[in-house]
């Protein structure tokens, strides 16, 4: 019996300590537990519950608008809805983005590629944009179907919109999604933003954008939104009115139609730009919607490059418009008169070399050698001034250097000199070369720029402005051309008559009560065969025919302007780009509508 209860005893002991045992480890377990989670991962766990309830979004700023010198509207903004992803609410981020391929109809390949180059852009806990400017049927589809799918997010934010598809495109360029160098060097930009990647809309960028507000949101378990407040207003972009007539920029671009090449109007006494028309064109719009791969390709691969701004980007021999320069400089030229007479029998002879002139004019002088566009004239005079003078005073004159518009990527052109052609050829500067420097061909180079910039300074009494496309922008201070009085007024006068007198090559510009002066120019792509010289310009295959180039001014007591056309492999420079500066003139003063430029 005792022996019994001595048994009994033993094992309620060890069940006492047993069940104190599992108890004290299970105390110990909880503690350690509830170290770990209040203590160790407290301000993580406490973070993700604020989380769970409270939400911050981004409030995106409208972008700036472009408006016309009038006031017209340009580019505008209008609601853009994009898919987007957050990591930390989605349990399958892989059957997500299957499920996003077929809501959007994108490869799935693409999709992935999309969301794993932004992944390390983006918190978990942000917005990941994976799809921009949702369609209206696939953004109806994805919002019935979203709450079954964690995660899944639909943002709102504006998209440009450009009201004048490609008659503006070089001015305005346009928006695009930012890259990831762009994103990387901009701690403003995040995923999915749009940036501006080509004309005012980049070399405006920082204006345009504005700030990106702020919101707090309350929401319940199931994502409902309880409660909102905006922490940080969204500061809209400025807006910004350009100094370009909208009217005279459609008509110019309509005359371009089925041309590739230039015009441009400058208000000459202040350098501000009316019109700016490269064609052809392109529709900004579809890189804000994201351009097609086949269209992309359709864009590089046509041989017109419409995306090349060719009044500030394209080169162009200048041709007779050069004999402007030649003859602001043998004006200056303490040797030579106005009155020298040379003999054009239309050849010229350099050594072995014959260069030509475009007709037998007989005896010239200066005033005449530009009226009637005597290249023999120039030859002579070339050949006496020399490299060194010529390239010296067109560089002062605005040539061989940029201009300063507010457009990226000008390029500078090309005044040749002896250092020059000897590091780009290895060979000494010719005699030849100083021919046919002083007719604009060679290697001499111009952009339309250039060109319209100079001309407004022989009409505004010498004054080299920068080239404004902002209405507001503060005229600069001008720089003065490197002639005397006596040589820009000889020219300014021979430009006129070279319109009103009876052999002028630009005589269709006559407009009557305005004063108009004007120069023709036919820039040489390649050398033609003399049995070419005479055809007709169609009888000649395109890629060979010469640019036609025409710059005018035209003069009242109100204003002047600066108005140049170059119409590429259109022949002559009177019969391709006279008729486009001929119906400008009859815009700006036949128009219906008072002070143009106002």
């Amino acid at each position: 019996m005792s022996l019994f209860k001595g048994n009994s005893t033993f094992h309620e002991r060890f069940g006492s300590y047993l069940l104190l045992f599992l108890i004290v480890s299970l105390f110990c377990i909880f503690s350690v537990r509830l170290w770990y989670l209040q203590v160790y991962k407290g301000e993580f766990f406490s973070q993700k519950a604020q989380d769970n309830i409270q939400l911050r979004q981004h409030i995106y700023a409208p972008r700036g608008l472009f408006l016309d010198r009038h006031g017209e509207l340009l580019a505008v903004n209008e609601p853009s809805y994009s898919l987007a992803l957050v990591r930390e609410d989605c349990s399958d981020i892989q059957a997500t983005l299957r499920q996003i391929s077929q809501w959007t109809g994108e490869n799935h390949a693409d999709i992935v590629a999309e969301f794993d180059r932004g992944r390390t852009m983006v918190r978990s806990f942000d917005n990941q944009i994976i799809v921009s400017n949702l369609s209206f049927d696939v953004l109806t589809r994805i919002e019935t179907e979203a709450p079954y799918w964690p995660g899944v997010k639909i943002v709102v934010h504006p998209r440009r919109k450009y009201l004048q598809d490609e008659i503006l495109s070089h001015v305005l360029g346009y928006v695009a999604r930012a890259n990831e160098d762009e994103l990387k060097s901009d701690p403003e930009l995040h995923l999915g933003d749009n940036v501006g990647k080509q004309g005012l809309e980049f070399t405006l960028e920082k204006i345009l954008r504005g700030q990106k507000g702020l919101r707090r949101m309350e929401v319940d378990a199931s994502g409902r939104v309880l409660h909102e407040e905006v922490i940080v207003s969204p500061v809209s972009g400025e807006s910004v009115q350009l100094s370009i007539d909208l009217e005279m920029q459609k008509t110019a671009y309509e005359l371009m139609e089925g041309k590739s090449g230039s015009v441009i109007v400058l208000d000459a006494d202040t350098g501000q730009v009316l019109t700016l028309v490269s064609a052809p064109g392109y529709d900004n719009n579809e890189f804000v919607f994201g351009i097609s791969h086949k269209n992309w390709q359709e864009l590089l691969s046509n041989p017109h490059h419409p995306l090349q701004n060719r009044s500030i980007q394209s080169n162009y021999p200048p041709g007779s418009i050069f004999k402007l320069v030649m003859a602001g400089l043998a004006y200056m030229d303490p040797e030579t008169r106005t009155s020298d007479r040379v003999f054009c029998a239309g050849t010229f002879r350099l050594g072995n070399r014959v260069f030509r002139c475009w007709k037998h004019h007989g005896w010239v002088d200066m005033t005449k050698s530009l009226v009637e566009s005597c290249d023999v004239y120039y030859y002579q005079l070339g050949d006496r001034l020399g490299v060194d003078r010529i390239s010296e005073f067109a560089v002062g004159s605005g040539f061989g250097r940029v201009t300063g518009i507010d457009l990226p990527h000008e390029r500078s052109g090309l005044i040749p000199t002896r250092q020059w052609k000897m590091q780009r050829f290895n060979e000494g500067w010719r005699g030849g070369d100083n021919l046919n420097l002083s007719i604009g061909q060679g290697f001499t180079l111009t952009t339309p720029i250039q060109i319209a910039r100079f001309v407004a300074a022989i009409v505004n009494g010498g004054h080299l402005y920068k080239p404004s496309l902002l209405i507001d922008e503060k005229k600069s201070n001008p720089e003065p051309l490197p002639w005397t009085e006596g040589a820009r007024s000889f020219v300014y006068n021979t430009m006129i008559e070279t319109v009103e007198g009876e052999r002028g090559t630009a005589a269709r510009l006559r407009k009557k009560g305005v004063v108009v002066g004007g120069k023709t120019g036919t820039a040489q792509v390649m050398r033609l065969l003399p049995e070419h010289l005479e055809d007709d310009v169609e009888a000649v295959e395109y890629w060979m025919r010469h640019h036609g180039w025409m710059a005018a001014f035209a003069h009242t007591e109100e204003r002047s302007y600066s108005i140049v056309a170059l119409v590429e492999h259109g022949g002559s420079g009177s019969r391709a780009a006279g008729p486009v500066v001929k119906a400008i003139l009859d815009f700006i003063y036949d128009a219906p509508r008072e002070n143009i430029a106002q």
